[in-house]
């Protein structure tokens, strides 16, 4: 299996996703793990999912 490009790490207070290819954090703070996001991340790239997904995530933390 190759080496994900984007996963989620929990850290304090939630989870982030992070980045292997820039060695950076990528998107928000999230309180749920976003498996979905993450996912889609690593699959095929549809901005129009990927902006469903974030809103979808942020409105969770409210």
């Amino acid at each position: 299996m190759a080496r994900r490009r984007y996963v989620a790490r929990g850290v304090p207070g939630g989870y982030r996703v992070w980045d292997n290819r820039g060695r950076r954090w990528w998107g928000d703070l999230y309180e749920l793990c976003p498996d979905e996001l993450v996912e889609a991340l690593n699959g095929e790239a549809d901005p129009a999912k990927l902006t469903a997904l974030m809103k979808r995530y942020r409105a969770l933390k409210r």
